[in-house]
This record gives structure tokens, C-alpha cells and sequence, in this order.
């Protein structure tokens, strides 16, 4: 097997990794907080992270990976805008609608475009800004419901927008100029991010929640989500990095919307979440954007002088995992037309006790709601 070959198989790996674990983690933490009503969402973060260092810590002693340090200023700089970035998101969550939320996410990536092309002289094709607006126009039809604007929740969208943007790029730029794996830069920066969190968390969790962390009654069952959750988390830091590194800030992004989707129409099949044709119409726009942005990708990416069924077969090599979800998304509506007739589901008549946030129902800024996360 050639090394181009190993590459494309080890891209569509780290992709598929981060679509299953993500997707895994929202699960498990719709149960945590929507049933189990544990709502520190930044506190958890600190949590994952914590654990992820010393998982990490734990193969480096087995001698899975190499220690390799470099710039220890730079390794700080990134560990503390990291978690800086997911406090932010955070807020912009608890102080804006659901809907101007994902607005802000879909800010993500023009965004990125707009900073690398500005200061890392990177071309992007009209091609691939076509495909990328597809998506963005997908994920916004599916996902964005009411805009309300209020000068501090914009304030903080803008921030939060700004520091994914310019941590997710650093993430690709420190891996190629130290030369590190994902998993020896995921390894230094564990420990800021952790601690920026940490320290941080408690705090923001009362002024969203307006309860606290240490005050809350920690039952079994919820040490036992806590500690699922954190154990899933290592997966998921662990393929972002590796995602990142192995394609770029870009494309992380795009396959973020297509988690969304997936989360989308998960909660519809399984949990029976407020769902419509809208929503299909959008995550069906959305996959064709992803599978455009693969394939103009792909196409940019090969010389010219390729042969044309060489160049078709790595299209469809980095579209496989855009197809695979797309045709699990399809089985989904089928099982839910099936499971329609049935009103004696279990999981479904589970989560007929929680309260979830009507889309017609506008929020109250300011003033943290514990499904505000699961929707967005």
C-alpha cells in the first residue's frame, strides 16, 4: 500500500472517529443534563479534558506515542485560546436563542476562509466556496429557527466566532511547523485547556444556570453518565485534533454540520424531538453541500495529468463517509416511518417527561435553559 494510499485510509478514519464519537457524546449528554438536570456544561468540559490528559499520559507511559516538546510558550498561548473558545461558546449559548446560536456556528467557517486567505495567503476555489455556501444554507434551513439580537450575546457570538476560529487554524498550523502528531500537540495543551476550564467553569456555570456545581446531589447514576461522558470525551478531543491536523480547520467545520445533521435526525427517529419537512429539506441541502465540498477537494488537490479513474476513485474514497451518513439518515426516516404506527416505543415514551423547547416559543435571553445545549 503506497503512502498516499495509508493517507486516504487514515483521513477517512479520523473522520469517521469524530462523526461516531461526537454523536455518541451528545447522547450521552442529553441524558445527563435534559433527564438528570446536571446543566455545568463548562465544568464537564474541564472534566473531559482532565481526563483525556491523563488517558494520554497513561499511553505515554505504555509507549503508544513520543513525547516531543517544543515552543512551551506557544503550547500555552493554544492550550488557554482553546479553552477560552469553549467558555465563549458557552456564553453565546446562555445569552442568545437557540436560533442566533446557530447562527453563530455557521459563522464559523467564512470565518476561516476570511483568515486564512487574509493571512495565510490560502486560495479557495468558487467551486469549493459554492459547495460551502450549499452547506451553510443547508444547515441553516434545518437548524435556524428565531434570530432575537441582544448587544451582549452579540458581543460574546463575535468573540466566541473569533477564537474557534483562530485556535482551530493554529491547531493545523503547530502541527506542520513543529512537526507534532495530534496526538503529542493534544497531549501539551490538555493540561491549559483543563485548567483555563477549570478554574473558569464553576463560575460561568452559576451565572448561566444560577446553581451550583459542588452543591449538586451526585447520585449513581449520574457518576455514571459523568464518567461515560468523560470517557467518550477522549475519542472526541482525540479525532479533532487528528481531523484537524490530517485535513484542515475548514473541513472540520464542514464535517461539524454534518454531526448536526446526524444529531438532528437522531433525536427525531429515536426521541421523537419537534421535527419537519423543513428540517429534512435542510439536512438533505446541507449533505449535498458536504459531498461537493469532498469531491472539489479532492479534485484541487490532484495534478493535473492524473488519469481520470484514478482521480474518480479518491473522490469517492473521501466522499464515503458524507455518503455513509447521508444513507443513515435515509434508513433513519425509514425506521421512523415504521416506528410511527407504534405508540409503545420505550425510549420514546421516556422522553415524553422532559420538557423540551418548542421552536415556536421564543427564549428568555439571559436566562440559561438545560435543553438550549441539546438543541444547538
Amino acid at each position: 500500500m503506497s503512502e498516499g494510499q495509508r493517507f486516504q485510509l487514515g483521513t477517512i478514519g479520523a473522520l469517521g472517529l469524530s462523526v461516531v464519537s461526537s454523536v455518541s457524546i451528545v447522547i450521552c449528554n442529553k441524558a445527563l443534563i435534559s433527564t438528570l438536570g446536571f446543566t455545568f456544561a463548562t465544568t464537564l468540559t474541564s472534566w473531559h479534558l482532565l481526563v483525556t490528559f491523563c488517558s494520554l499520559h497513561v499511553a505515554l507511559w505504555m509507549k503508544f506515542f513520543e513525547h516531543k516538546p517544543f515552543d512551551p510558550k506557544a503550547v500555552m498561548g493554544f492550550g488557554i485560546l482553546n479553552g477560552t473558545s469553549i467558555g465563549l461558546l458557552n456564553l453565546s449559548l446562555g445569552f442568545n436563542s437557540v436560533g442566533f446560536y446557530q447562527m453563530t456556528k455557521l459563522a464559523i467557517i467564512p470565518c476561516t476562509v476570511l483568515l486564512e486567505t487574509l493571512f495565510f495567503s490560502k486560495q479557495f476555489s468558487k467551486k469549493i466556496r459554492f459547495s460551502l455556501t450549499v452547506l451553510l444554507m443547508g444547515v441553516g434551513i434545518a437548524t435556524v429557527t428565531d434570530l432575537q439580537l441582544n448587544m451582549l450575546g452579540s458581543v460574546l457570538s463575535l468573540l466566541a466566532v473569533l477564537t474557534t476560529c483562530v485556535a482551530q487554524i493554529m491547531t493545523n498550523t503547530i502541527q506542520k511547523k513543529y512537526k507534532v502528531s495530534s496526538t503529542q500537540l493534544l497531549y501539551q495543551s490538555c493540561p491549559y485547556q483543563a485548567l483555563t476550564l477549570f478554574i473558569v467553569g464553576p463560575f460561568l456555570d452559576a451565572l448561566l444556570t444560577n446553581k451550583n456545581v459542588f452543591a449538586f446531589k451526585y447520585t449513581p447514576l449520574v457518576l455514571g453518565f459523568i464518567v461515560l461522558s468523560c470517557m467518550i470525551s477522549v475519542s472526541v478531543n482525540f479525532s479533532t485534533f487528528l481531523v484537524i491536523g490530517k485535513t484542515s480547520p475548514v473541513t472540520y467545520q464542514v464535517l461539524g454540520h454534518l454531526k448536526t445533521c446526524l444529531v438532528l435526525a437522531f433525536g427525531y427517529v429515536l426521541l421523537h424531538d419537534p421535527f419537519s419537512w423543513r428540517n429534512i429539506l435542510g439536512i438533505l441541502i446541507a449533505v449535498v453541500g458536504m459531498v461537493l465540498y469532498s469531491y472539489f477537494c479532492t479534485r484541487d488537490a490532484q495534478p493535473k495529468v492524473i488519469e481520470p479513474l484514478t482521480q474518480l476513485s479518491q473522490v469517492i474514497i473521501n466522499s464515503i463517509p458524507f455518503l455513509c451518513c447521508f444513507m443513515y439518515f435515509c434508513c433513519c426516516l425509514i425506521c421512523f416511518m415504521l416506528l410511527k404506527e407504534s405508540e409503545s416505543d420505550p425510549l420514546i415514551n421516556v422522553e415524553n417527561g422532559v420538557n423540551t423547547v418548542s421552536e415556536s416559543s421564543p427564549q428568555k435571553l439571559g436566562v440559561w435553559s438545560s435543553d438550549k445545549d441539546l438543541h444547538a
